[in-house]
């Protein structure tokens, strides 16, 4: 049986935890302690008890996390219309139009081959409908299928916010 844990400890905690890891020197009691920086990529691995979940009835759950603060930096493509091109540009993505799409031919080769070159994808609001019939279901099956993007929305705020998104699910 898991007590209630208080946010204001678990986050001084998981602050002092990566300044730690950052070198920076913290207070453990009353002793000041310095950090090491440590030279690869560390990860924090996080368990979560749900309540109320029961798992014979519900098969399967998934969900977005936003992140206050963007963990990596990631490499994002975007699938963009033909006015939606300078846009992309101008956030310095990579991009493709549909032609670059329609080249692809639903190659399951070449579409897993895009899939892998990039971290997440963004898509111009009006080909969203046609991204599934242009690649067929790659990129959903790498769990990688584009986050619309409206012609009034900022691109690079779109890109920090697919950036600083972690995506979990439950499968049975």
């Amino acid at each position: 049986n898991m007590s209630k844990l208080d946010t204001a400890l678990v986050e001084s905690s998981v602050e002092k935890i990566l300044a730690y890891a950052a070198g920076e020197e913290i207070v453990i009691g009353a002793k000041n302690v310095a950090g090491k920086k440590r030279n690869f990529l560390e990860t924090i691995e996080l368990q979560i008890g749900l309540k109320n979940y029961d798992p014979s009835k519900d098969k399967r759950f998934n969900g977005v996390v936003t992140l206050p603060h963007m963990p990596r930096t990631r490499k994002i493509c975007m699938l963009a219309s033909q006015a939606d091109l300078p846009r992309a540009e101008a956030a310095g993505l990579d991009k493709m139009a549909v032609e670059d799409l329609k080249k692809l031919k639903k190659n399951k080769k070449l579409v897993k081959k895009l899939a892998k070159k990039y971290d997440g994808f963004l898509a111009s609001q009006a080909m969203i409908r046609q991204i599934p019939r242009l690649l067929g279901p790659g990129l959903s099956r790498a769990g990688k299928f584009p986050t619309p993007v409206t012609p009034t929305e900022d691109v690079s705020a779109k890109v920090v916010e697919v950036c600083s998104s972690v995506k979990f699910q439950m499968k049975k």
